[in-house]
């Protein structure tokens, strides 16, 4: 079934203007369906909702937006998925705001699947990328649908990780889901679209505006078991996440960094809050109390960098605390710009870091 019998009702219900969820679900249950709400009168809509509410029902939803959301579900790989449709995520249900409907391109299967969420910065370092991307391959292999918001950075590696395991990836968008965002994922998304899914609360035509991604997070924390950032900054908008995913009784999970790296400090934070410090995909099992079939040879990542033998000169003088390029050509006698070279080949194979100030860091 792709869609609920009453589509159409719940179309004229869901795309009128400026009704909120909340009072959606309260008219659900005291009326049962879309099509006796959207039949009930004022008085008895005023007795259910505030009054303004009442008054935004009685305006009806723009017919242009119905039928162009009716032609969209003409392309067999779009969906439409409701508080009535049995493929709605069972996690996502217990969550204080659950979306009433659902937009769906992909695969509507994974969206009970057991799911992990996998958040962090948008500005990571390569080492980040590395990190989401093995640590999701790993959980997908593991049986996990790796859920994350498509933005760039370490949600990007994530889902890439994800869809090459065997579980596949869920994207939960800000934005409607006939607009790409950002728009450089176009081919990430179309691959979504085929091997794994794009979700949204938001309409067809919505842009990505702010104010969707924060209430985007709680879909990502929502129907997934638990929540591992791999990077942050104390300001990121990963930590909204691990705070709803923490208020939804989620599991929260962090990878921790060097105690100089700014994108280290969120993960540091929540470490010290109680999330699970983690260090390898066996870390994130036994957190979420899972059994798997991965040999004990599989639970521990490892990376393969194949930096030449002259860039590896560099290593032993950088350390791993911060240091700028003027400290390792003192350290190591050699010249700016056989320094900057070799930095540039190591930060391209994951070995370096580059941070904010021209500062460097060995992460490998």
């Amino acid at each position: 079934m792709k869609a609920p019998p009453d589509v159409e009702s719940w179309l004229n219900l869901i795309l009128i203007d400026n009704l909120s969820s909340e009072s959606i679900r309260k008219l659900l249950i005291a009326f049962g369906s879309p099509r006796e709400i959207l039949s009930a009168d004022t008085y008895q809509l005023e007795r259910i909702v505030k009054k303004q509410a009442a008054h935004n029902l009685g305006r009806r939803a723009d017919k242009s937006k119905v039928d162009g959301t009716l032609k969209w579900l003409e392309d067999p790989s779009n969906h439409i998925i409701t508080f009535a449709d049995h493929d709605y995520p069972k996690l996502l249900l217990n969550i204080a705001d659950p979306p009433p409907l659902l937009y769906l391109k992909g695969q509507r299967k994974l969206l009970n699947s057991p799911a992990l969420a996998i958040v962090g910065s948008r500005n990571a370092t390569p080492q980040g990328i590395i990190n989401a991307s093995a640590f999701a391959e790993a959980a997908s292999n593991a049986g996990f649908c790796i859920v994350s918001g498509m933005a760039q950075g370490i949600d990007t590696a994530a889902h890439q990780g994800g869809l090459r395991g065997i579980s596949a990836s869920i994207a939960v968008v800000g934005t409607g889901l006939d607009i790409v965002y950002p728009a450089r994922n176009r081919e990430l998304a179309h691959q979504l679209a085929k091997e794994g899914a794009i979700l949204s609360e938001f309409p067809l035509g919505m842009p990505a505006l702010g104010r969707n991604f924060p209430r985007r997070n709680r879909i990502i924390s929502g129907m997934s078991l638990g929540c591992l950032v791999v990077e942050a900054t104390l300001h990121s908008g990963s930590l909204i996440t691990a705070k709803q995913a923490l208020e939804q009784g989620r599991e929260v999970m962090a990878i921790p960094g060097s105690i100089h790296s700014p994108l280290s400090k969120g993960c540091h934070a929540l470490i010290k809050q109680g999330a699970k410090l983690i260090e390898n995909i066996q870390d994130i099992l036994d957190e979420l109390n899972c059994q798997t079939a991965l040999s004990h040879e599989n639970t521990n990542i490892t990376l393969d960098f194949s930096d030449s033998q002259e860039d590896s000169l560099l290593l032993p003088h950088l350390g791993y605390d911060v240091i700028d390029i003027d400290s390792l050509c003192m350290r190591s006698g050699l010249t700016v710009e056989a320094v900057s070279a070799m930095l540039l080949t190591l930060e391209l194979n994951g070995m370096v870091a580059s941070l904010p100030g021209g500062l460097y860091q060995r992460v490998r």
